[in-house]
């Protein structure tokens, strides 16, 4: 925090000339000088004996950081040498208040962390047989080690949190799905300083809607309209150096569907509460699933059970991989794999008032490269020039249509499809469960660091 600083002037009177010499006027004036001063000195220690008394500022910041009663009595003191009344000025220091970020947002992140120091997320300590954790000097050591790394991770999160809640504030029925996610890309871009591989969009904005649960972004000439009574996920990822920060909310505007977020939500929370080293997947899924099913919603005068969606999961994310090898399920499949130190995992629920159950459905607009590239030989010459683009523009992290659109690629469907054939690239159409239905979604990311567990993508909203 900064300073308070003040101005101070350095004052000398006229001194050396006998008393006797001095007129009227001279005398009343040092009267009035010295009482001034006596009683801003009484002044002073009576507000020490109670306890009020300021501390004595440093020396190398005397001249702006006196409070006023010592700028007062600098003001008063008699100089002795020179004999000439002088009065010295120093610059007044300004506050530097904090800048904020703008809407739309303008500012890239290193701009209001000039240090490039990142807000820790949420820090929760090790329990029971792990609490030795908190105070091992080994794992200390390893936390400091691993420091470039959590710092990446808590950058991907901060820029998560500040293009979300402009997201939030701004999204309302009647916006296309295009500009909604054209606002969350383009706020993303901005804020992570988006730079190739380096930094910016991890994966392509979900906004499923509905009955849809999982990977619906548009592609190029989606006319859908945001519904008042529409449930929408809005799913989306930043990225640091590949270190990813992947979470998710539920918009509704219809205060009907409650309930129906309130079991999600806190589905999550539970999730994310459970989770630590050596815990059991199985065991957080059992954990989640008897909170969603404590909760039922009522839309249309009918009462629905919340369901988890138990062919979704969460997982964990390694480095340019957003899907890592172990999965966290929604209900207690009796999974034995455990949590592990520095694990980064992202706890995601899905709620539905349908089956729980979800199936392939609509467009695909999802894709990825595959994390291993079959041998085999891209025989189109267009499906070898878009996987070049594809290896260039996105390396391992998903991309959609409108994103090769963007890079400039035309005419690309089929050599996609060569590609997806090819087993070079995987596409993942949306998910839904059956019509008519809702389903809900919240996710969080976090680390389990060797002292403690810290949830990246917490923030005031959820």
């Amino acid at each position: 925090m900064d300073s308070l600083t003040q101005q101070v002037e350095k004052a000398t009177v006229n001194g050396g000339a006998p008393e006797t010499e001095q007129n009227a006027t001279e005398n009343v004036g040092a009267e009035h000088v010295n009482g001034s001063a006596a009683k801003k000195k009484a002044n002073k220690k009576k507000a020490s004996a109670s306890g009020n008394q300021t501390e004595e500022a440093p020396k190398d910041a005397e001249a702006g950081e006196d409070d006023e009663d010592d700028d007062d009595e600098a003001e008063d003191q008699e100089g002795t040498a020179g004999g000439a009344g002088t009065k010295k000025k120093k610059k007044k220091k300004t506050n530097k208040k904090k800048r904020k970020q703008t809407e739309p947002p303008t500012l890239g992140l290193s701009t209001l962390f000039p240090s490039k120091i990142y807000p820790l997320g949420e820090i929760s300590e090790y329990k029971d047989d792990n609490l030795w954790r908190t105070t091992d000097e080994e794992k200390r050591a390893l936390d400091k080690q691993n420091f470039d790394d959590y710092n990446d991770a808590r950058r991907a999160g901060e820029v998560h949190r500040q293009v979300r809640h402009y997201a939030r504030r701004n999204i309302k029925p009647g916006m296309t799905m295009t500009e909604i996610c054209d606002m969350i890309e383009n706020g993303t871009r901005v804020i992570s300083e988006a730079k190739g591989l380096d930094s910016g969009i991890a994966f392509p904005t979900g906004c499923s809607l509905n009955h849809c649960a999982a990977h619906y972004t548009p592609n190029a000439g989606d006319k859908v309209v945001l519904q008042y009574g529409d449930v929408c996920k809005i799913d989306f990822g930043v990225h640091v150096n590949g270190r990813i920060v992947d979470s998710a909310f539920t918009l509704t505007f219809d205060p009907v569907y409650d309930n129906l977020l309130a079991a999600v939500k806190d589905a999550t929370n539970t999730g994310v509460r459970e989770a630590g080293i050596d815990v059991r997947l199985g065991e957080i899924g059992g954990a989640i699933q008897e909170v969603m099913e404590s909760y039922e919603v009522e839309i249309g005068g009918k009462t629905y059970p919340v369901k988890p969606i138990r062919n979704l999961s969460g997982h964990t994310i390694e480095r340019y991989k957003i899907h890592g090898t172990k999965a966290v399920p929604l209900i207690n499949n009796g999974d034995p794999t455990k949590m592990e130190e520095n694990d980064y995992f992202a706890i995601e629920t899905f709620g539905s008032t349908g089956r729980g159950i979800v199936r392939p459905d609509m467009e695909t607009s999802h894709y990825a490269r595959a994390y291993n590239v079959p041998k085999i030989p891209i025989r189109l010459p267009k499906a070898k020039t878009l996987f070049d683009t594809i290896n260039r523009e996105f390396g391992t992290l998903p991309f959609c249509r409108r994103y090769l659109d963007r890079v400039g690629e035309e005419k690309y469907v089929l050599a996609l499809k060569s590609l997806c054939e090819s087993g070079h690239v995987n596409a993942y159409p949306p998910l839904c469960d059956i019509k008519g239905s809702y389903t809900a979604q919240y996710e969080h990311t976090f680390v389990l660091r060797p002292t403690c567990k810290e949830v990246l993508s917490r923030g005031d909203d959820y």
